[in-house]
């Protein structure tokens, strides 16, 4: 059993780590916005040179952005080592350990991964790279969380498991939601440079684009005549279903706060998350319309990026918070019809 000073400092690194991952994200995104993977043709070299020993002089343009990003991914592997030996030396869970092993995992399919979009300059290859970030990203701050003395304290809590268990529901599924508009972000970062669709909240000045073959001609005309990529029907349907997915999933944060306010008042926790979590999804779509007016101004998209990424962290906090209330609910009620000591119930609703 770990001591309170180790089990807090273990939560310290926790959060350090996956601070240092967001700062990742950031400086993917940045590389991604900008265009510059490929500039730095080589991996794991950098132009020849150990990584680490590559010149300070040398960090310019481009090149500033992709090696900075891989010097990044180095610091969050070797956080992620002593993060995970840190699991294994101090944990009583064994599940927890096993996540740590995960985590190890991940952090190293990322580093490949990312050698292999320069090595074998595909783009589906960044598309999965981008989406095992979000997912390492998300299981970081599951850790995080696991290990605070609150998530320990949590499933003492009394809830009426009839109106709790849809709540927990609607918060797993628009967590989903999140990861999956995370994907459709990554797959339109990297299948076109430029945006398929340059007006908002309309599409090609209208609510729903005309996709026809004589319509699309018209438009790479126009995108032609501007130095535009030229745009397919998919590339364009791809950004109306990112839009599309965006007010589903704004709906389903609302439709969540209402409820944590309305069935689950008790619980201060959850009902700040959730206000947190309507902020974060209004700045979120802004940011999206900032990116379409802006043409994809590449600090506008990176924060874009990054607040997904804040968005899916929420939404992975507060379902595992839902999780542990009700299966601390359901746990005492198996012990209570086992014939298990009945003062453990009445202890419990004591404390709460």
């Amino acid at each position: 059993m770990r001591s309170a000073t180790s089990g807090a400092w273990l939560n310290r690194f926790a959060w350090l780590t996956f601070v240092a991952t967001l700062l990742l994200i950031c400086s993917g995104g940045m590389v991604t916005s900008k265009n510059v993977g490929l500039a730095v043709p080589d991996w794991p070299t950098t132009f020849g040179y150990n990584m680490f020993l590559f010149p300070v002089s040398k960090w310019v343009g481009g090149i500033l952005f992709e090696h900075t990003h891989r010097l990044m991914g180095s610091l969050v592997g070797f956080l992620t080592v002593i993060l995970t030996v840190w699991l294994w030396l101090s944990e009583d869970r064994k599940w927890m350990r096993n996540l740590g092993l995960i985590a190890l995992g991940g952090v190293i399919l990322q580093g490949i991964l990312g050698g292999l979009r320069v090595t074998m300059m595909k783009d589906e290859i960044g598309i999965f790279h981008a989406c095992v970030a979000q997912a390492f990203f998300g299981l970081l701050v599951f850790i995080a969380l696991v290990t605070t003395t609150f998530w320990r304290s949590i499933s003492n809590l009394i809830v009426d498991f009839k109106k709790f268990a849809p709540l927990k529901t609607l918060a797993i599924a628009t967590t989903i939601a999140i990861y999956v508009q995370l994907a459709l972000g990554a797959t339109m970062r990297h299948e076109h440079r430029n945006l398929a669709v340059l007006d908002f909240p309309t599409a090609n000045g209208a609510w729903i684009p005309d996709t026809s073959v004589a319509a699309l001609a018209k438009i790479n005309a126009w995108r032609d005549a501007r130095g535009l990529a030229d745009v397919t029907a998919f590339q364009i349907w791809l950004h109306m279903a990112h839009r599309f997915l965006a007010f589903i999933i704004a709906i389903a944060v609302v439709a969540f706060c209402l409820r944590v306010w309305r069935d689950a008042p008790r619980f201060p926790a959850l009902k700040r998350l959730s206000i947190l979590w309507v902020v974060l999804v209004v700045c979120q779509i802004t940011l999206g319309a900032w990116i379409v007016w802006s043409n994809k101004a590449a600090d506008v998209a990176t924060a874009h990026v990054a607040l997904g990424a804040i968005m899916l962290s929420f939404g992975v906090s507060i379902s595992a918070i839902c999780w542990r209330i009700s299966q601390g609910q359901v746990d005492r009620v198996r012990q209570y019809k086992s014939g298990s000591d009945p003062r453990t119930l009445q202890g419990d609703r004591a404390s709460a």
